[in-house]
């Protein structure tokens, strides 16, 4: 990942600096670099969704790979004078004059009066044979990007998560065939009848292996031998955002452990931004680009303000020297 001009190339201190190049980091930089802000996106190249073959709800964008979204949103804003730095961030620290640092994996360091984090999210997924090899294939997570691909086809949801009955209620809008399996998280009474009601096949105990062959999902097979032949798997994972670069800075974070942020992505530290799956699970990519360019204008709007009230205090200092100069009938002093 190179910059589109030598200037942006070479330097080491920005405006902004975005860490993470997802929809979300990559917007606030589009945004950012057309307000002509000096601005760089560092990112290590290991997106969410990279397993995925194509990007849903995204309008526009709807069916077209996820890298492909990428590499196209890198040239925009590349275009437009950021840099694009590949690498990892060991860790953002205040530095001089209220300005931030953001030091490299590899010993490399970069300055920036605002830092956004986008790095998105990590999915923990459950360990059963099978799933990591179909996901994002034939496995997935959210039944907005993937239903309508397998609609009216037979369904397996698989009981990992505290979510997961609500996953499967859900499912059943895109097919009549849809069946839960409780694997760790049985159900509750309430949730079976919910289940039963909605035409849900429950089946009891854990799954032993997804079968799978030439790539495809073939069946859940469950520990007592039986199997659900499927065309889909969906599963809800472990969520862990990838923050560790504001550790440490005081940033607030809610009960779950998530960063806390206005609507604009302010965190509560001065200067330090977040936006994307960082601090909303739910978001998609969609979402995520439009959290990056919101907290890109109101981010604008704040340098701006800054910018004025420096401006203010020379202008002043400045009024105040020229009006003494006359006073006592010396030339003012030079611009």
């Amino acid at each position: 990942m190179t910059g589109a001009h030598n200037e942006t190339q070479n330097r080491t201190s920005y405006d902004v600096i975005v860490i993470g190049g997802g929809a979300g980091g990559l917007n606030a930089a589009l945004v950012l670099a057309r307000a002509r802000r000096p601005v760089a996106v560092v990112d290590a190249g290991e997106p969410r969704n990279a397993p995925a073959a194509h990007m849903h709800s995204f309008l526009s964008r709807d069916g077209v790979p996820p890298l492909t979204v990428l590499e196209t949103g890198r040239a925009e804003v590349a275009r437009y004078g950021a840099a694009l730095v590949r690498g990892r961030v060991d860790e953002v620290a205040p530095g001089a004059d209220g300005r931030y640092l953001v030091r490299l994996d590899g010993g490399a360091t970069l300055t920036a009066r605002h830092v956004v984090l986008a790095t998105g999210l990590r999915d923990t997924l459950p360990e059963i044979p099978g799933v990591q090899a179909m996901w994002g294939k034939d496995v997935h997570f959210c039944p907005y990007c993937h239903g309508y691909e397998v609609r009216d086809r037979p369904i397996v949801v698989l009981g990992v998560h505290p979510a997961s009955a609500g996953q499967a209620l859900l499912l059943r809008q895109w097919s009549r065939d849809v069946q839960y399996v409780a694997h760790d998280r049985p159900l509750t009474d309430e949730e079976r009848e919910r289940m039963d009601a909605r035409g849900i096949n429950v089946f009891d105990g854990p799954v032993a292996t997804l079968l799978h062959e030439e790539g495809r999902l073939r069946a859940v097979e469950l520990a007592d031998g039986r199997t659900l032949e499927c065309s889909a798997a969906f599963l809800f994972p472990e969520m862990t955002p990838n923050d560790a670069a504001f550790e440490g800075l005081g940033c607030e974070q809610d009960e779950q452990g998530w960063l806390v942020t206005d609507r604009a992505g302010r965190t509560s530290v001065p200067g330090l931004w977040a936006v994307g799956n960082v601090v909303d699970p739910r978001a998609q990519a969609v979402s995520a680009a439009g959290m990056g360019a919101a907290a890109a204008f109101a981010l604008n709007h704040d340098l701006v303000d800054e910018e004025i009230e420096r401006d203010l205090a020379a202008h002043r200092a400045r009024t105040r020297a020229d009006r003494s100069s006359k006073a006592h009938g010396e030339p003012a002093p030079a611009a």
